[in-house]
C-alpha cells in the first residue's frame, strides 16, 4: 500500500497577527509546528505502515522552513518528504492551496491519501475534501477510527458526526480526513532524529508541476480579507435578578433603545 499524508506547518500560538493590506497571516518570529490534525493522520499512516509494509510519503505546501516538520515526519518514520515550495504560492486560499496540493499529488502513485480535517490556523476543513474532489477521489471526513482490509483493499471507517457517528465503508484509492483525537501520535525516535537530517527532503516549484498559474496563489484565490482588525475589548456586563414579565420588559426597552424601533 501507498499512503501519501498532506501535512502543514501552523503557528504554534492563539496571538496570529494579520497583514491589514492582503488579509494574510504574519508568521515571522512565530513559533511553528505540524498542525495537530495532520500528525494524527500522519500516525493513522504509520500504523498501516507497521501492520502492512505500507508506504509513506508526506507532502507540505509552504515556505523552504516547512522543511523542519518534513524533518519531523521522517523521524516519526515516514519513507519520502516532498516540500512544494514557490512564491507563485504564496497567499493562497483553500481552493488555491487544494489544486496545488491535487496537481503535485497527480505526480505520486497512491493508493490512500489522508489529509487532518482542519487547520488550526484557518479552521476551514476545506483543503482536504478539495483535493479529493479534484482528484476525483471517495472521500470520508471527520475519521476518528479507520481499520484496513486487504482482501476487499477497503476501508471501515468511524466517521464522527454531531450527535454520535457513522460507521462507513470505502474501496481504495480514497482520501480521508483525520481528527486529533483519533490517536496518540508517537515521539520522534532518536536514531530517526539523526538520520532525519541526512535524509533527503524533495524540493517541488511551480516548474515541477502541472497547473495554469492563474488558479493558484493569491491570484488564483476568489477568496479575499477585505479587511482584519483586533476583537475589541467589551463593556461589563449588568445582572438583574427580575420576575419573567418584569425581564421581558426590560429586554424590550433595551432593544428598543439599541434598535430605535
Amino acid at each position: 500500500m501507498k499512503i501519501v499524508v498532506c501535512i502543514k506547518q501552523v503557528p504554534d500560538t492563539t496571538e496570529i497577527k494579520l497583514d491589514p493590506v492582503t488579509g494574510t497571516l504574519i508568521r515571522d518570529g512565530v513559533p511553528s509546528i505540524m498542525n495537530p490534525d495532520d500528525k494524527a493522520g500522519l500516525e493513522e499512516a504509520l500504523r498501516l505502515k507497521d501492520k502492512y509494509n505500507a508506504h509513506v510519503t508526506v507532502i507540505t505546501m509552504g515556505p523552504p522552513q516547512a522543511e523542519a516538520i518534513l524533518r519531523e515526519a521522517f523521524a516519526m518514520g515516514a519513507d519520502r518528504a516532498i516540500l512544494l515550495t514557490d512564491r507563485k504560492f504564496g497567499g493562497a486560499d483553500t481552493l488555491a492551496t487544494s489544486k496545488t496540493i491535487a496537481a503535485a499529488l497527480r505526480k505520486v502513485d497512491a493508493d490512500l491519501v489522508i489529509a487532518g480535517r482542519q487547520a488550526i490556523d484557518g479552521d476551514t476543513a476545506q483543503v482536504g475534501p478539495q483535493i479529493a474532489e479534484h482528484l476525483g477521489l471517495p472521500q470520508v471526513s471527520y475519521v476518528k477510527d479507520m481499520k484496513y482490509d486487504e482482501v476487499t483493499n477497503s476501508l471501515t471507517i468511524k466517521r464522527v458526526v454531531e450527535d454520535g457517528y457513522y460507521k462507513v465503508n470505502v474501496e481504495l484509492p480514497a482520501l480521508v480526513t483525520v481528527l486529533s483525537e483519533a490517536n496518540a501520535p508517537r515521539y520522534m525516535r532518536v536514531r530517526g532524529i539523526v538520520e532525519a537530517f541526512d535524509r533527503p527532503v524533495e524540493t517541488w516549484t511551480f516548474d515541477d508541476i502541472e497547473i495554469d498559474p492563474e488558479v493558484i496563489g493569491l491570484k488564483g484565490s476568489p477568496t479575499k480579507v477585505k479587511k482584519s482588525f483586533t476583537k475589541g475589548a467589551k463593556q461589563a456586563g449588568k445582572v438583574f435578578e427580575l420576575g419573567t414579565k418584569e425581564a421581558v420588559e426590560l429586554i424590550v426597552e433595551k432593544l428598543k433603545e439599541k434598535f430605535v424601533i
